[in-house]
């Protein structure tokens, strides 16, 4: 089974979480998106899957792949 893409995001309460995506439990809750940027991005890397930050807005701000990339694209 694949592993779930890590993202962070608004949490609700005025701080950031980092999740697995699809999931509803935060790996861990964090006041500044910096601190959560700076917790999840090794779990993505480790877990060689997407990482996505999220605006406050809900919307992708960024996203960086670890793994999975298509080896022959042309271009």
């Amino acid at each position: 089974m694949a592993k779930a893409n890590i993202t962070v995001g608004p949490n609700g309460r005025g701080g950031w979480a980092v999740k697995h995506e699809g999931s509803s439990r935060p790996i861990s809750n964090h006041r500044k998106q910096e601190t959560a940027i700076e917790h999840g991005r090794p779990i993505a890397k480790g877990d060689r899957v997407e990482f996505i930050i999220r605006g406050r807005d809900g919307r992708i701000r960024e996203k960086d792949s670890y793994g999975h990339d298509p080896r022959n694209i042309p271009g």
